[in-house]
């Protein structure tokens, strides 16, 4: 399934019935007055968050959401039928924009979730409404009024409590393949990954956190080089953003600390909100490297990045060193929500002194 993250459609609430006209007429009893009905309201168009929907790709097919009209009043003082709601399933993470001002409605964050994107009409009124002492055959009634159309734009911002940061073939969708249960696209070139994807890890049967996988960064993407910012805005509801950096690039001429600034540099130029998110420096394909370099390696890259947080190094193929992260990042998370003291002050790591964690 093609994975789209922003849709514009447009929804009109039903329109109400209309109040009816009408005089009671019954045999023997003369003069029967007014009994002209209220006509019903018009439904409303709801948008509804479903767990079951990761993208939202099925408003490329369908883009205009009518609810039902209210039937209009009948005689013998009967209301008219209102109109049925219409629900329109949105992922979660759904946020919902005015395309014409630009202003965010609401967003979808939990499963359910409704959101009303447009009202429907005002019932009309029947012609018993305006029977008074004074008017005792009213012939005023009044129409039901238009439901409210909107032009919407729909922008799907995945939900993750990790981010993945990093240049294609980085080591992304490897490592979320190796601690996930998720079976990304894997492959020896570049832009492998073209679409964000989710991954739940598990650390115990009542602990687990989802990470996320967007495509890589490089260089000039700011400027729409390679695929781009436009799915970094799925970072943005992370709690913690890893960095993966490659401790073994082919190329001879490839510097990992110069790769990383210019990923930082590109992130800096998309949101520096997000920049400033806490970050930790994961370097991946240490089974590239040999065992007695590794740590020295890695503390070159972390001393040429300045990096002040904690520093990681792994094999998403072999998983060497994925279980210590994993539990480094369970353990921040469940600080940050207050479950458990913080335990991450300094570098999660048996060995303190560099500060760069292994298996």
């Amino acid at each position: 399934m093609k994975f789209v993250d922003e849709a514009r459609i447009t929804v009109e609430g039903g329109k109400g019935g209309n109040g009816c006209l009408s005089f009671r007429r019954e045999k023997y009893i003369p003069k029967g007055g007014p009994d002209g009905g209220d006509g019903g309201a018009g439904g409303s168009v709801v948008l509804v968050a479903d767990t079951g929907l990761n993208t939202l790709v099925d408003f490329r097919y369908k883009r205009r959401f009518k609810a039902e009209n209210g039937r209009a009043g009948m005689g013998s003082d009967r209301t008219g039928r209102g109109g049925a709601d219409l629900q329109v399933r949105v992922p979660v993470g759904t946020e919902v924009y005015d395309e014409i001002s630009g202003a965010l409605i609401g967003e979808l964050l939990v499963a359910q979730d409704t959101l009303v994107v447009a009202q429907g009409g005002q019932r009309g009124l029947g012609n018993v409404r305006f029977k008074s002492s004074t008017n005792r055959a009213p012939t005023r009634t009044v129409p039901g009024k238009p439901g409210e159309f909107r032009e919407l734009r729909l922008e799907l911002k995945l939900l993750a409590d990790v981010g993945l940061l990093g240049l294609p073939n980085a080591g992304k969708s490897t490592l979320v393949s190796a601690i996930s249960a998720a079976r990304p696209k894997i492959a020896d070139y570049p832009f492998t990954t073209l679409y964000p994807g989710l991954g739940v890890v598990r650390r115990g049967s009542d602990r687990s956190f989802v990470v996320a996988d967007v495509p890589g960064l490089i260089e000039g993407a700011a400027e729409g080089a390679g695929l781009g910012l436009r799915f970094l805005k799925h970072l943005s509801r992370t709690r913690l953003l890893l960095h993966l950096v490659d401790m073994a690039p082919l190329a001879p001429e490839q510097d990992p600390v110069a790769d990383a600034r210019a990923v930082l540099a590109e992130l800096a130029c998309y949101s520096p909100e997000l920049a400033a998110r806490e970050r930790w420096l994961v370097l991946a394909k240490a089974d590239l490297v040999p065992e007695v370099e590794r740590e020295e390696r890695a503390a070159e890259i972390r001393d040429g990045l300045a990096q002040t947080g904690p520093v990681f190094w792994l094999s998403g193929v072999t998983k060497e060193g994925c279980d210590a992260l994993c539990e480094a990042v369970m353990t921040h998370l469940e600080s940050l929500d207050g479950s458990t003291p913080p335990a991450l002050q300094e570098a999660p790591s048996e060995s303190a002194a560099t500060d760069v964690p292994g298996d």
